[in-house]
């Protein structure tokens, strides 16, 4: 009876807005919660009669959709903690929960979230005080991020930071800037081999030497230009491990510098790049002491003998000081020796539909069908955008907002509720009928 339909169509409403009610007190309550994504209700329309002059209508009432606007993103708030991690513009942040560390992360379904407070525990197991396990790819021993799978989270591991750990860094490279005097190879000099000491780092942190010799070639009548380098290595109890001759330039246009460069034995020299190849104890070392006819690098100007600028990389054992994160989410160690390493990279996690994801405890959610399959982006590729540091993100409430919300959705459901007193007025009379 359309009498009828009325009185539903009333308590649809009234539970319409009970959902947008709900909806809108959950979003009061989480004002103040980092990473919370407003909920909100939608209202569809129900039609029982829809054939144009039929004479008679049934009202079908209202039917709430209630969803939480997942895609939209809050301010960025600053903290003073370097691992206060959140995401500016799209993606979210691997995460795994504390209470499945001891099963396989491919056996659990993939977490993901769009800040945190990540601190490391007394494994250094880097979580939030809600039990969320920060996740990333681990970098090699080396500092590079291996090439793993984007589509899976197979390669993925929790991130573990151990503040107690040492760690060192061998020198690979290094670069000799050195002046030899010109008038050293001249007839009449004294031939004095010249002597210079670098130090250089060993793969266990040690310091080492590379003892250096010049020895100038001393001609019968005018100017060699010449002189023998020797390379020997204090961690392989001082052996030779190369000697070069080395020849300069006197001409007018590039007058002092390398003209060329034969090798005795030892490493090659490469004149594209201007360095030797060292076998020293630890392993490899390239030495770069000048193209041909480059200015920097090993010249013979004047009467002194000057080491100009000698520059390496390495480090002697240092203790980690500060981890930080980032903005392609690469998290970083600094030792108190000024090294630094690359300990993981935070890869962030895009869907096609972030609102249809599954929305669950601490500001978490997981992959659904109508969010469409995740795909594990570097930070700053693709539709994703950066990672920062030292930040949180606020809360998408807007409070006001949500006051004018409620005052509407009170006006509503007192206004279905009058809708159902005047159905039962209505009815009463229709009863009275037979009196």
């Amino acid at each position: 009876m359309t009498i009828s339909s009325a009185l539903s169509a009333g308590v649809a409403g009234l539970n319409a807005n009970a959902t947008r009610l709900a909806t809108i007190s959950d979003n009061i309550a989480n004002s103040g919660t980092y990473g919370y994504k407003r909920a909100m209700a939608d209202f569809s329309s129900m039609v029982i009669t829809n054939a144009r002059g039929s004479g008679t209508y049934s009202a079908g009432g209202v039917r709430a959709t209630a969803g939480r606007l997942i895609e939209e993103h809050g301010a960025l708030v600053g903290t003073s903690h370097p691992l206060d991690i959140a995401v500016s513009g799209r993606g979210m942040l691997p995460v795994f929960p504390e209470v499945a560390l001891g099963n396989s992360i491919s056996d659990t379904p993939l977490r993901m979230t769009t800040t945190g407070s990540f601190r490391t525990d007394s494994n250094g197991v880097l979580k939030t005080d809600t039990g969320l396990v920060l996740l990333g790819w681990p970098a090699t021993s080396d500092g590079v991020i291996p090439v793993l799978p984007r589509d899976t989270i197979a390669g993925l591991v929790p991130v573990v930071i151990n503040t107690n750990q040492t760690a060192g860094d061998p020198t690979t490279s290094m670069n000799l800037g050195v002046n030899l005097p010109a008038t050293e190879t001249e007839a009449g000099a004294d031939g004095t081999a010249l002597p210079l000491s670098v130090e250089y780092f060993g793969n266990l942190g040690t310091s080492e030497a590379l003892d250096i010799t010049f020895t100038p070639t001393v001609p019968g009548s005018g100017a060699s230009n010449e002189w023998t380098m020797q390379i020997y290595d204090s961690a392989s109890g001082g052996a030779l491990i190369g000697e070069y001759v080395l020849t300069f330039d006197d001409s007018r246009s590039a007058g002092g510098t390398l003209a060329s460069v034969t090798e005795v034995s030892g490493g090659a020299y490469d004149p594209v790049t201007g360095t030797l190849d060292l076998a020293v104890y630890g392993g490899p070392l390239s030495v770069a002491i000048g193209k041909l006819g480059d200015p920097n690098g090993l010249t013979q100007l004047s009467d002194s003998f000057a080491p100009v600028s000698i520059t390496k990389n390495g480090s002697p054992v240092g203790n980690l000081t500060t981890v930080e994160v980032d903005e392609n989410g690469l998290i970083t160690a600094t030792y108190d020796t000024g090294f630094t390493r690359v300990l993981y990279q935070i890869p962030l996690v895009d869907v096609p539909n972030p609102n249809g994801l599954l929305s669950l405890n601490d500001q978490t959610y997981q992959v659904s069908p109508q969010s469409g399959s995740f795909f594990l982006w570097d930070a700053g590729s693709g539709p994703t955008g950066s990672i920062e540091g030292y930040a949180r993100e606020g809360s998408t409430t807007d409070v006001a907002a949500e006051l004018t919300s409620l005052i509407q959705t009170q006006r509503a459901y007192s206004s279905n509720a009058k809708v159902i007193q005047t159905v039962d007025e209505m009815l009463q009379e229709t009863t009275n009928i037979k009196r």
